[in-house]
C-alpha cells in the first residue's frame, strides 16, 4: 500500500471538508434556508417513517398472534395477506380508538368541564372566606374580593381569541384553509408512504443492506446495522411499555376513583393517563391537576386522592410495570433521570420522550466496549477491592474461539 497516498487523500478530505465548513459558515443564511427548502421537502417522508416505526409495533404483534412467527411454516396464500390484513386490522383498531374518544368521551368530558366551572364558581367565595379568617393583610384581602368566575366572560373571552388572536396568526381565512388543506396532503402523503414502507418492509431491509454492504466495509456495515437494530428494539420496546402503563394506570385512577365516589373520575384519569406518558415526572403533573380540580368540590377529598394515588403509583411502579414492561430499556434509574432531564431542557416534552431510548442504546453500547477493553486487559471481574484477572487457559479458549468466528472474514 502506497502510504504517502493514503496520506494525501486525507488531507485533500480534510481540506475539502474545511473550505466547505468556511463557506457554510459565511454563508449561514443561505444554508439555513437551503436546509429549510430541504427539510420541507423530505418532511412528508420524515413523518411516514414515524408513523410506520409506531404502527409496525401492534401490526407485528398481530401478525405474529393471527398467523404465527414462523413465515416459513405458512402457506403462500397466508403470507400473501397476512401483512396487509394485519395492517388494515390496526389501522381499524387506531381509528376505532379515536371514534370512540370523539362519541364516547368528548360527551362526557364536554359534561365534566360544565360542571367544573359551577365548581369555580362555588369555590371562589368558600376561598375568600378561608381567606378573611387567616389574615388580615388589605393587599392579599382586596386581590381576593376581586376573584370572580363569569362563565359568559369566560365565553366572550374565547370568542375574542379566536377573533382576533387566531386572526393576527393567520391573516386571511383563505391563508388558514390553504394551511389545512396543506396539512391533510402532508398527512396524506405521510400516511400512503408508511403503509408502503410497511406493506415491503422485508424487502426495503434487503435492499437497504445491499446498499449498505456495497459502499461500507463488512466490518463497519456489520456494527452499524447492529447499532440500528438495537436501537430500533429499544424505542419499540420503550413505546409499548409507555403505551401499555399510561392505559393501565389511567384506568387503575379511573376504577378507583369511582369506587370512592370522588369527582372527575374520568376527566382525572385521562389526564393521569396522558401524563403518564412523560417518565418519571409526568404522573406528579397529573396530581397536581387531579388535586386542583378535587380541592374545589371537597378539600378532604383532595387529601384522600393524593394518598390514593401514591398507592396507585407505588402498584404500577413495583408490581405491574415491571412484569409488563420488565428491563427490555435496560437503562438504571439514575440515567433515565439523566435522561429526561437533558431531554427536558433541550426538547421539551419530546425530549424526555425520546432520550430515555437514546441514552439506553448509548449506555449499551458502551457497556459492550468497556467489557472489550477489559477482555484485553485481560480482566475478569471488577469489586470495590479486587480486580480478578482471566488465567492462561482462558485467555487460549478466547482467542481460539475468535479465531472460528473470524475464519471467513
Amino acid at each position: 500500500m502506497d502510504w504517502s497516498q493514503v496520506t494525501f487523500k486525507k488531507i485533500r478530505g480534510l481540506i475539502v471538508f474545511t473550505m466547505v465548513l468556511l463557506v457554510g459558515l459565511w454563508k449561514f443564511d443561505i444554508v439555513l434556508d437551503a436546509l429549510v427548502f430541504i427539510w420541507g421537502i423530505v418532511f412528508p417522508f420524515v413523518l411516514g417513517g414515524a408513523i410506520a416505526f409506531i404502527i409496525n409495533v401492534p401490526m407485528s404483534f398481530l401478525e405474529s398472534k393471527i398467523f404465527g412467527k414462523d413465515k416459513e411454516r405458512r402457506s403462500a396464500a397466508k403470507n400473501k395477506i397476512a401483512r396487509p390484513l394485519s395492517l388494515i386490522v390496526t389501522i381499524a383498531l387506531v381509528i376505532g380508538v379515536i371514534v370512540l374518544v370523539m362519541f364516547v368521551l368528548v360527551p362526557q368530558l364536554a359534561e365534566t368541564f360544565s360542571n367544573l366551572g359551577q365548581s369555580i364558581a362555588a369555590f371562589i367565595p368558600k376561598m375568600q372566606e378561608w381567606v378573611k379568617e387567616f389574615t388580615n393583610n388589605p393587599d392579599i384581602m382586596a386581590w381576593v374580593n376581586q376573584l370572580e368566575f363569569d362563565p359568559d366572560k369566560m365565553i366572550q373571552w374565547g370568542v375574542d381569541f379566536l377573533g382576533n388572536g387566531a386572526g393576527n396568526m393567520m391573516n386571511t381565512t383563505l391563508s388558514a384553509a390553504m394551511s389545512i388543506v396543506s396539512g391533510f396532503a402532508t398527512f396524506f402523503i405521510a400516511f400512503s408512504f408508511a403503509c408502503y414502507i410497511l406493506v415491503q418492509k422485508e424487502k426495503l431491509h434487503v435492499q437497504v443492506r445491499k446498499i449498505i454492504f456495497a459502499f461500507i466495509p463488512k466490518r463497519k456495515a456489520e456494527a452499524g446495522l447492529e447499532v440500528c437494530s438495537l436501537t430500533y428494539k429499544t424505542f419499540s420496546s420503550f413505546l409499548t411499555g409507555q403505551c401499555v402503563e399510561a392505559v393501565i394506570l389511567g384506568s387503575m385512577f379511573v376504577v378507583s376513583m369511582t369506587l370512592l365516589r370522588m369527582p372527575y373520575a374520568l376527566l382525572i384519569g385521562i389526564i393521569i393517563a396522558f401524563t403518564a406518558l412523560i417518565p418519571i415526572f409526568g404522573g406528579f403533573i397529573g396530581c397536581i391537576l387531579g388535586f386542583f380540580l378535587i380541592f374545589m368540590v371537597n378539600p378532604k377529598q383532595a387529601l384522600i386522592f393524593v394518598v390514593l394515588f401514591l398507592i396507585l403509583q407505588q402498584i404500577e411502579g413495583n408490581l405491574i410495570y415491571p412484569h409488563v414492561v420488565g428491563g427490555s430499556v435496560g437503562l438504571p434509574s439514575i440515567w433515565v433521570l439523566a435522561a429526561v432531564t437533558i431531554g427536558g431542557n433541550l426538547m421539551g416534552i419530546v425530549g424526555m420522550l425520546i432520550f430515555i431510548p437514546i441514552v439506553s442504546v448509548i449506555y449499551t453500547l458502551f457497556r459492550e466496549i468497556v467489557y472489550l477493553e477489559l477482555k484485553k486487559h485481560r480482566i475478569k471481574k471488577v469489586t470495590a477491592h479486587t480486580v480478578e484477572e482471566y488465567t492462561e487457559e482462558e485467555v487460549e479458549k478466547m482467542q481460539e474461539a475468535f479465531k472460528r468466528e473470524h475464519a471467513n472474514d
